[in-house]
């Protein structure tokens, strides 16, 4: 066994690292192995030089920047496990960087289109899972795997809280609104279920797939009227953006989210900027300075 597939087996049995995550470090590292292979050492064997040299290589076959970032985390991981059982004397990683990527801000719902997506119709079993999907999601902020992990027994209706195992297995408490808790019991009054099974089962009873959810939020979408690409983690985005809107307590979102570093966070404090410089133009008198004969004359 290699050591990439034990550092693999221990991300997945110790870690216990999702099925994502797992493809993910299983591809980049694979891609480290095969480089090394080609120089004739062993990915373990790699020094600080010939990793840089495999970096600078993948940027030159067109592997863009995000990726690389991706793909040098994953070879930091790596290393640092290594280093931890005392097989090598120092990591190849802990000084390299990859290409900055541009950071995209996240694709947001404004608060009315929110409330047209998530106010469904609830005729029927189907029409109350939906809705109280939605309305969970947008109500907690969570992502995409936590909510479809959730069994019943993690929802606690008394306090209004929902207990999520997040990355990393954080756990953390997140409140759901009045909204969200009407629609979750609703539901829990049709199916019926038992406190260990999951809130949104699949076909075979088992927890609802992510790639399911993600192909229901887009035909809810569709129907609703929305005509924009509406996916599970723009509602995840909506949440936060419009919860800093009204508090400005980044903390207290960066603890709703899960974010271990404040930093993933303040991305959102660039969406609340141009939420107020978009009222700014819209409001304020001379805001406007283009177009219009009069838009730069004293008045």
């Amino acid at each position: 066994m290699s050591a990439v597939q034990e550092f693999l087996g221990y991300l997945q049995v110790e870690r216990r690292a999702s099925a994502h995550t797992l493809d993910a470090y299983r591809r980049d590292l694979a891609a480290v192995e095969g480089w090394a292979g080609a120089q004739g050492v062993a990915a373990e064997a790699l020094e600080a030089e010939q990793l840089r040299q495999f970096i600078a290589a993948e940027h030159r076959r067109g592997l863009a920047p995000k990726s690389l970032q991706r793909r040098l985390s994953a070879c930091r991981s790596f290393y640092a496990w290594l280093l931890k059982h005392h097989r090598i004397a120092a990591s190849p990683a802990a000084t390299l960087k990859a290409p900055k990527a541009p950071r995209k801000l996240p694709q947001v719902l404004d608060a009315d289109e929110a409330v047209q997506l998530v106010e469904l119709p609830t005729d029927g079993p189907l029409g109350l899972r939906d809705r109280a999907l939605l309305e969970l999601f947008y109500s907690s902020g969570l992502r995409l795997s936590e909510l479809c992990a959730l069994s019943w027994r993690d929802l606690d209706f008394a306090t209004g809280l929902v207990n999520v195992l997040g990355k990393g297995n954080r756990q953390r408490r997140v409140p759901f609104g009045r909204h969200a808790r009407e629609a979750l019991l609703g539901w829990r009054a049709e199916s019926g279920a038992a406190e260990a099974q999951p809130v949104f089962p699949g076909r075979k009873g088992g927890p609802i797939t992510q790639r399911a959810v993600q192909i229901r939020i887009r035909q809810l979408a569709q129907r609703q009227g929305l005509f924009k690409h509406v996916h599970p983690h723009m509602l995840r985005h909506s949440f936060a953006s419009h919860i800093l809107e009204s508090s400005g307590d980044l903390r207290g979102v960066q603890e709703l989210l899960g974010h271990a570093d404040i930093a993933t966070t303040q991305i959102y404090t660039h969406l609340d900027f141009q939420h107020l410089a978009k009222v700014y133009d819209a409001a304020h008198p001379r805001a406007k300075r283009r177009g219009g004969g009069n838009a730069g004359s004293e008045s």
